[in-house]
């Protein structure tokens, strides 16, 4: 019954653009070490999602974030976030001090996970839109994002200078803070403006548990 709520074609699209992508990153990357860093979760999210593809399909709409988040990542893979070409250049544009395209890949980290895990709790759990989900949502984005951090700094501890340009900081001494801080952000936006299209897209994903609910109920002696 699922496989009839979302047509296969955009699948192979998603799918598409990632190889691509990944192919361009791949490409002589500027540190091999902080591609392979950055372009491991994008690599191992895209795998949980086939294994699990035809057990659990995500609405389009996180398809097309978790896409985002692998391009985010690919590309700061390819040059670390702290050369991307169109940050440097807004950089030295407006005299930001810095490259910023790393706090564009954590804001991104709250926003994205946001609607994967109020898909996640809507389809799976007796929770319903409200203030507990909400409030469910934030913390595990949070959390998301301070796992992220101790990651970096483990990183940090195994290479040593060889994990700088993955850690990113700059030399920016409230980098982990500023780190959570805007995916905490983006956590809270994403519920806040895309709550209502997110509700539309899992329609018919909710409506078909009802009625399996309902039919194996109606098979009970």
């Amino acid at each position: 019954m699922m496989s009839r709520q979302l047509s296969r074609r955009p699948f192979f699209i998603y799918l598409g653009i990632f190889a691509a992508v990944f192919a361009w990153s791949a490409i002589r990357p500027h540190d091999r070490l902080t591609w392979v860093l950055e372009v491991f979760p994008a690599v191992l999210g895209l795998g949980v999602l086939a294994v699990t593809f035809k057990r659990f399909r995500f609405t389009h709409l996180a398809y097309t974030l978790m896409l985002i988040e692998a391009v985010i990542l690919m590309v700061g893979g390819h040059y670390t976030y702290a050369r991307e070409p169109l940050f440097n250049w807004l950089s030295e544009t407006f005299d930001l001090g810095r490259n910023h395209y790393d706090k564009v890949g954590h804001f991104a980290q709250g926003f994205i996970p946001a609607i994967i895990t109020r898909e996640i709790l809507l389809r799976t759990s007796p929770l319903r839109p409200g203030k507990w989900l909400f409030f469910l949502i934030v913390c595990v984005c949070l959390a998301v994002s301070a796992a992220y951090e101790l990651i970096e700094w483990c990183g940090a501890l195994a290479w040593g200078s060889a994990a700088e340009d993955f850690l990113g900081t700059q030399g920016y001494v409230w980098d982990t803070q500023s780190d959570m801080a805007l995916a905490l952000l983006g956590a809270i936006l994403a519920l806040l403006f895309l709550g209502r299209a997110h509700d539309r897209a899992l329609k018919p994903f909710l409506d078909t548990s009802e009625e399996e609910a309902t039919l194996e109920s109606g098979r009970r002696p």
